[in-house]
């Protein structure tokens, strides 16, 4: 089942994000060419969650296949690098909501920890990888149309993991409920739990079982 949705996930953010960019008409006035917009970033984020996923282990038993996956959901996402995502990662479920969480920003500030938390994880080589596809992409299809229809939603999408993902579940005050992984989970509502972060607002949740994958978090709580 994790790989199926994985690939679903993957192959729908590829086709939905070529039909965009080749055959969508840009109209800023039009509602329907916004609604494709918000299901981009959607899909976006649902990409980063495989990654996420892959990193636990939980797409595929078979090694091979469960990283291969996570590689294209990373690269398709922002060009990451998979290797940095997994070894940053495990310090988070190891120092979840301290000074040696690399996820974690003292400063409790919003903006501050959401670009900290950009600088993180961008790297030299995604920017170069992420520069040579716009300027092949500028080939098939309008500048304005790849900054909105591809690199916006990734952007927002990057913004939507970090505030429902990172932001709320490890912000302080840090309670007792939220011993001892330091991480709050949202209240029971599974369909507002899947529209913010596929589940992962139920945060806490994650941290006491992270091989349990995104698609049965909802179990749990």
């Amino acid at each position: 089942m994790g790989i199926l949705i994985a690939t679903f996930i993957i192959l729908f953010w590829l086709g939905h994000c070529a039909y965009m960019l080749l055959l969508l008409e840009w109209n800023p006035l039009s509602i329907g060419m916004w609604l494709h917009v918000a299901v981009q970033i959607y899909v976006s984020v649902g990409l980063f969650i495989t990654a996420h996923d892959a990193m636990h282990g939980t797409v595929s038993a078979h090694k091979r296949v469960n990283n291969t996956l996570g590689w294209i959901a990373c690269f398709l996402f922002a060009g990451m690098s998979y290797k940095r995502l997994i070894n940053n990662h495990m310090a988070h479920h190891t120092y979840p909501g301290t000074e040696k969480d690399p996820d974690y920003d003292m400063s409790q500030h919003f903006v501050i920890w959401f670009l900290r938390f950009m600088i993180r994880y961008t790297t030299i080589p995604q920017l170069i990888v992420m520069g040579v596809l716009f300027n092949l992409l500028k080939f098939i299809a309008p500048e304005i149309k790849i900054w909105i229809f591809w690199v916006l939603p990734s952007m927002l999408g990057a913004l939507q993991l970090f505030t429902f993902g990172t932001y709320i579940p490890h912000r302080t005050p840090h309670t007792h409920e939220m011993e001892p992984h330091n991480a709050r989970t949202l209240k029971k509502n599974h369909l507002y739990a899947m529209l913010t972060c596929y589940f992962f607002g139920y945060h806490h949740e994650h941290h006491a079982s992270p091989r349990t994958p995104w698609w049965k978090l909802y179990s749990l709580k």
